[in-house]
């Protein structure tokens, strides 16, 4: 055998041994530990939403349309006297379809027109939002259903961003006992990753009559989570 032929056969082993070792020092490098995690802040609303439906019978669809337009202009006025911004009256649907009277033989007949206009009404400040819900109960009158009051947080970033935080703590906790467990440390983070968008948890819709016959929403408080996934290297 050559010199040369010797050389390339000595470079081939040693190539082949690197190969060998090389994989069990990769496999040490890539030890971690994945962990998923919440974390959760309690928050007091500070804003109210409201739902509610103008409808009025008349014996034609343009008659009754015409007097649920008159409804919900009374509506409007009242929230307009009430500081409600143009911007948080919102429409969300108008229709209108015959009333039937049924017979106890399964016959039917119209009896009229039902017309209906349904708001999403956004109060901005949570304490008068009962006083909102009088003003336009009065100025709509038997013509006016209140569907729904709902509180939320109207700007939830503060909320958020102590969500995260406390979720980024739980994972690092978990994190730390499984390790202590294992007998192993953690080393740096590899990634994080924000499962979800934060979640909100708005309270159950609650009416309240006090005494004087005023109405009072009861605000609760409001769960912000944030779910989190971070992986650690280990040492």
């Amino acid at each position: 055998m050559t010199t040369r032929k010797r050389i390339s056969l000595l470079a081939v082993l040693t190539i082949a041994i690197a190969g060998l070792i090389a994989p069990s020092a990769n496999a040490a490098a890539t030890r971690y530990i994945t962990i998923t995690s919440q974390g959760s802040v309690k928050v007091v609303p500070d804003a109210v939403r409201i739902n509610a439906t103008a409808s009025v019978v008349a014996a034609t669809s343009k008659d009754s349309l015409a007097a649920t337009a008159k409804t919900s202009a009374a509506v409007r006025a009242a929230l307009t006297a009430a500081k409600v911004d143009k911007k948080d009256i919102a429409t969300q649907n108008v229709s209108v379809y015959p009333e039937y009277k049924y017979a106890t033989d399964g016959t039917s007949t119209i009896i009229g027109y039902r017309a209906s206009q349904a708001f999403t009404i956004v109060i901005r400040s949570a304490a008068t939002a009962g006083d909102v819900v009088d003003a336009i109960v009065l100025a709509g009158g038997d013509n006016l259903q209140v569907n729904g009051v709902t509180p939320f947080v109207l700007d939830n970033t503060k909320s958020t961003t102590a969500a995260r935080a406390v979720a980024v703590k739980n994972a690092r906790e978990k994190a730390a006992s499984y390790a202590s467990l294992l007998g192993v440390k953690l080393g740096k983070v590899n990634y994080l990753v924000e499962n979800s968008a934060p979640t909100n948890y708005p309270p159950v819709m609650a009416l309240a009559k006090t005494e004087s016959d005023a109405t009072v929403i009861d605000l609760g408080q409001q769960d912000v989570t944030v779910s989190v996934t971070v992986q650690w290297s280990l040492l």
